[in-house]
């Protein structure tokens, strides 16, 4: 009997929430393109946009290979050995180089991206000398200067210049 009344009850209920407000949609009115309903409907108040509950934009991704300073920063350093390259952390570490004529000297130079901007302060590079006299006796140096300056200006040259092929790609 208790089973009967519940099942009853129950079918009203769900009877009642269909029968009122339902009205029929205007061909019209809709927009047949999916981005333009989700942001009418968005607009009118029937949707919820994540980007706007957490303040930010989403659905902005930059790929190495998008990214001008980055191109150029391995481009510039292709004659290295690259001990560390990670586009999501901004960093790029070359692995300790030696040229042909000095066997005791080694260079290691790191590149940090501080925006993808190209633009003079949005690198900061490292140069490291090490010297070793014999095999366990080295030393190493900070000597960021000219070297680092040569290194900062041929990068942003190239960058600028594939950010110039990239406009006119696009247009």
């Amino acid at each position: 009997m208790n089973f009967k009344i519940i099942k009853l009850l129950l079918i009203i209920t769900l009877l009642n929430s269909c029968s009122g407000g339902f009205k029929g949609a205007d061909a019209r009115k809709i927009p047949a393109n999916m981005q333009e309903r989700q942001r009418q409907n968005i607009e009118e108040g029937r949707g919820l946009s994540l980007g706007k509950v957490f303040n930010n934009k989403g659905g902005d991704f930059d790929f190495a290979s998008s990214n001008e300073l980055w191109r150029a920063s391995l481009d510039t350093l292709e004659f290295m050995p690259l001990s560390l390259a990670n586009y999501s952390g901004g960093i790029i570490v070359t692995d300790w180089y030696t040229s042909e004529g000095s066997s005791n000297e080694s260079v290691k130079i790191s590149v940090r991206f501080l925006s993808n901007e190209i633009r003079s302060d949005a690198l900061s590079i490292k140069v490291f000398y090490k010297k070793c006299s014999v095999q366990d006796s080295c030393t190493i140096t900070d000597k960021t200067s000219a070297l680092s300056n040569d290194i900062e200006k041929k990068i942003l040259t190239k960058a600028a210049i594939y950010e110039k092929e990239n406009k006119s790609k696009k247009k």
